[in-house]
C-alpha cells in the first residue's frame, strides 16, 4: 500500500492552522485522510486499515473480532485514557493541565493493577488476539513504550513482547519516519 506521510508535531502549532482544523477540528493527531474518508482516532484508524487493506483485524463478526474489540477497549481505557493521559496532563503537561500528585500515583497504581489483566495473554500467545500480530499489539506497544517512558518497571513477559515488536521491520520503518521528522 503506497502512502504519504505528513509529519505533524502535536503541540507545534501546526494543529491549529486552517488547513489541519478542516481535517480534524479537535486539532489533534493522528489524522488519516483515505480518498473522502478523514478518521481522526488511532484505534478507528488502526481498525479500518486492518478492514481496509487487510492484515491487522480480525474477521468482522467473529469470536477473534470480539476479543480484538475486547482488548481495544481495554487498552484505550484502562491504560492509555485512565491511567497513562492522566499521568502525561497532571505531570509533563501540568503547566497547562495543573499539578495533581495524588492523581498520578493514582494513575501510576491503575496502571499496574490493570496490566496484570494482560500478563497471562502475553506470556501465553505473545500477542493479544489469535495468535498472531494485530492492530491491538499497534495500540498495545503505543502504551507499553509510554509506560517505560514514565519509568514503570514493566515485568518481564512485557519486555519480551517489547522486543519483538520492535523488531518488526514495519516497527522499525515507522520509527525511522518519526525521528527524521
Amino acid at each position: 500500500m503506497e502512502y504519504v506521510s505528513r509529519p505533524i508535531g502535536p503541540r507545534t502549532g501546526e494543529t491549529q492552522t486552517a488547513g489541519f482544523r478542516a481535517l480534524n477540528p479537535k486539532e489533534k493527531v493522528p489524522v488519516l485522510v483515505d480518498g473522502d474518508l478523514v478518521l481522526t482516532e488511532s484505534a478507528a484508524i488502526v481498525t479500518y486499515l486492518g478492514d481496509r487493506y487487510g492484515g491487522l483485524t480480525p474477521e468482522p463478526g467473529s469470536i477473534q473480532r470480539a476479543r480484538y474489540n475486547e482488548w481495544l477497549s481495554y487498552i484505550l481505557m484502562e491504560l492509555d485514557a485512565h491511567t497513562l493521559y492522566v499521568i502525561r496532563k497532571h505531570g509533563d503537561l501540568k503547566h497547562l493541565y495543573g499539578e495533581a500528585p495524588a492523581a498520578v500515583d493514582a494513575a501510576r497504581a491503575g496502571f499496574e493493577k490493570q496490566l496484570r489483566w494482560a500478563r497471562p495473554r502475553i506470556e501465553a500467545e505473545g500477542h493479544l488476539v489469535g495468535g498472531g500480530f494485530t492492530g491491538v499489539d499497534i495500540l498495545m506497544t503505543t502504551c507499553l513504550d509510554w509506560a517505560v517512558a514514565y519509568g514503570f518497571d514493566l515485568p518481564e513477559p512485557f519486555l519480551a513482547y517489547l522486543g519483538r515488536q520492535h523488531q518488526r521491520s514495519p516497527f522499525m520503518e515507522a520509527t525511522r519516519r518519526n525521528s527524521t521528522s
